[in-house]
């Protein structure tokens, strides 16, 4: 492949040489960075794969992402849909099929600036709710792009809670149809993907009234364009919703619908059916239509969210051995700010918990897969666990990639706000993470009442309190418990055995402790719901630290995959390390509550966080080359491989439009202002 520089770069006249400063970070590399890309990767062959497309992609100008910065709405939006036009035609000409890695890896290459994003989300639903024959009819459809399709969830009204949704799906027996309707304002569709100007389809959540019952929130496969022009269906209002704080590519959509009809057969029926007489199946349990929001969690965790991280980790960390600021000593030159502790504070936790998250994907993915290819079977035994675990997953990763990020966009100082750094889009793009596909502390508490009523129901069985009994993720809750910390000194905290083991006591007493708080209340006479609502703070602050929990033991786990490559499993060692005892020393007070750490030990805990930076800071180039994104698809000034900033920065800033199309606002208003002054002077 050649020197990674030639591979990653732009190819611009910058490239040709790397900044003194970066290159002597790269000189003497503690680890085999190749390695960790395969590592990280999934295998060489994988890595192979993936440049390979990246190649095909960054040299096609159809591509490029040059202009994105100086775009309007509507040209981000038309850029999208030519750029995913070119990939399908590019994937049919290459033979690149679906069930590879191809699509998937040039997605990588284009930072998610494609169109039709939720068209996928659509499939996903399909095949996760739909019959054999349903899927057999429409996935053909949309693979071809003969039909263009979102999914319509969220209301104007209503969001996560999907119970409180108001569309409605009334069936008519007489006709075999559904009405599908919007009764009020805040029933209008809001927010979906592609439904604002693309979408031909889409499958609509919706209350289903059969023989005037409410049987809950069902989908429904409802066109909304004609497929002749592209206008309105009768009884269909749609549009877009206008500006919002990124996504500029995305037209996010309104959908009112007016008494619209569809036929029997557009209720995907995998877990629910209607039959001609209005008689109702019921095939699934009530969460099963939760199915799609956990397929798309984890879709979006693993390619979306996640990769945001690392890419701030990259921008940053890469600026900060090439930004210079002040001095070390008085007499010394201006020092790299990455070399002040308080720079490394800022970053080393992000290049940690993006390290983290890489190993807990992986771990939750065996899981997913496992459990998903039993519910598509109807065994819904592993659905409420799936279910908890991808909400709270989804909670904490989105939360910790949305701060990190921001917090490598200040630690760039001024830079970092211009767009020109990649720093701001990733910030806002990750930021709707928060939100999108679940409101995080929503998801917290559907974590929190699956720990709860596993706790309950394991203490009104204490006999049967073993870890076959209780989930697999919660087998900890019956484990020996330490009462007490038993580390001596700050070597101590760098086991892994142990810092896993503080967290999982941690964890175990928050759950109990609001177990109790809520079993408190309902033995003072408050109803469950009102019980619930009076303990939710206690209940987040549990569903956080099981969270926490579970990504130190998956990093801690994950690391003995590397026993083959000690140099790389020393390294990554260290921020597993770093990143448990970064969560101890920011939530201090839950590990000092009940005496289980006592003051000393905290200092202890410190003292040892504070020399793994120092350790980390000589891997750090390497950590974040590993992720091994090229400079097109990192799009940054700041985040180059070859450290060359300020002439970039420079060299982009002159083709703003601001800098190329004149200043239409001198003959208006600077001269006439300007020429009204100079008599005075």
């Amino acid at each position: 492949m050649g020197s990674p520089v030639h591979r990653v770069s732009m190819g611009d006249a910058w490239s040709r040489q790397v900044h003194p400063d970066m290159e002597i970070e790269r000189r003497q590399q503690p680890f085999n960075v190749e390695r960790l890309t395969n590592f990280l990767d999934g295998g060489a062959q994988s890595t192979a794969l993936r440049r390979k497309v990246e190649s095909i992609i960054h040299s096609d100008p159809e591509f490029s992402l040059k202009g994105n910065y100086f775009m309007t709405q509507n040209e981000h939006y038309e850029a999208s849909i030519k750029k995913k036009f070119h990939l399908w035609k590019l994937a049919q000409h290459l033979g690149w099929q679906e069930d590879d890695q191809h699509l998937p890896y040039a997605h990588r290459a284009l930072s998610g600036h494609l169109a039709l994003n939720i068209h996928y989300v659509f499939r996903y639903a399909l095949k996760s709710l739909g019959s054999e024959e349903q899927i057999a009819k429409w996935d053909p459809l949309c693979k071809e792009f003969q039909i263009m399709a979102t999914y319509a969830q969220t209301e104007l009204g209503h969001g996560t809670h999907l119970q409180g949704l108001e569309t409605e799906a009334t069936y008519d027996a007489n006709t075999q149809e559904f009405v599908v309707h919007s009764p009020t304002i805040t029933a209008t569709k809001w927010w979906p993907g592609d439904l604002g100007r693309t979408a031909t389809h889409a499958l609509v959540l919706a209350q289903l009234i059969c023989s005037g019952v409410r049987r809950g929130i069902h989908a429904f496969i409802v066109p909304v364009r004609s497929l002749q022009d592209h206008t309105p269906l009768p009884g269909v209002t749609a549009g877009d919703i206008g500006p919002k704080m990124g996504f500029e590519h995305s037209d996010n959509g309104f959908l009112r619908l007016d008494h619209v009809r569809v036929p029997r057969e557009n209720m995907l029926s995998r877990f629910a059916q209607v039959l001609p007489d209005g008689t109702y199946i019921k095939l699934g349990t009530a969460q099963s239509n939760y199915l799609t929001m956990v397929v798309t969690r984890v879709e979006l965790l693993l390619t979306e969210i996640v990769p945001i991280l690392q890419k701030a980790c990259v921008i940053a960390i890469r600026y900060s051995v090439v930004r210079r600021q002040s001095q070390l000593r008085p007499s010394g030159p201006e020092a790299k700010v990455l070399d002040f502790q308080t720079q490394q504070q800022k970053l080393f936790p992000q290049l940690a918990t993006a390290y983290a998250f890489h190993f807990l994907g992986s771990s939750f993915l065996e899981f997913y897969q496992r459990a998903y290819s039993a519910i598509l079977d109807r065994d819904f035994s592993l659905l409420p666990e799936l279910h908890a675990l991808s909400s709270g997953l989804k909670a904490m990763i989105s939360d910790f990639c949305t701060q990190g990020t921001e917090l490598c966009r200040r630690a760039c100082g001024g830079h970092g706000y211009s767009n020109l750094s990649g720093l701001p889009s990733l910030v806002t793009r990750v930021t709707a993470s928060c939100t999108y596909e679940g409101e995080n502390t929503v998801l917290y508490l559907q974590m929190a009442r699956f720990l709860v009523k596993s706790f309950l129901q394991a203490q009104a069985s204490p006999g049967s309190t073993s870890k076959g009994s209780l989930p697999q993720s919660l087998a900890y809750l019956s484990a020996p418990d330490l009462a007490r910390c038993p580390a001596r000194r700050a070597a101590d905290f760098l086991h892994p055995e142990l810092y896993t083991s503080a967290w999982a006591h941690v964890a175990v007493r928050l759950i109990r402790d609001s177990g109790h708080h809520l079993q408190t209340l309902l033995q003072s006479g408050a109803d469950w719901h009102e019980a619930w609502n009076q303990t939710t703070v206690i209940h987040l602050q549990a569903a956080k630290a099981h969270c926490y929990y579970v990504a130190v033991k998956s990093f801690a786990e994950g690391l003995k995959k590397l026993d083959n490559e000690p140099a790389i499993q020393q390294a990554l060692k260290r921020l597993c390390d770093l990143f448990a005892l970064h969560g101890i020393l920011s939530n201090t007070g839950d590990f000092l509550h009940d005496g289980f750490l006592s003051g000393p030990q905290v200092d202890a805990v410190r003292a040892a966080y504070l020399d793994l930076l120092l350790l980390i800071r000589k891997d750090a180039i390497s950590l974040t080359d590993a992720f091994d994104f090229t400079d097109q698809c990192l799009n940054s000034a700041l985040g180059c491989y070859d450290g060359n900033v300020y002439e970039r920065l420079f060299h982009w800033a002159q083709k703003s439009p601001t800098n190329t199309q004149g200043n239409p606002a001198y003959e208006k208003y600077i001269r006439p202002l300007l020429q009204s002054s100079r008599s005075k002077l």
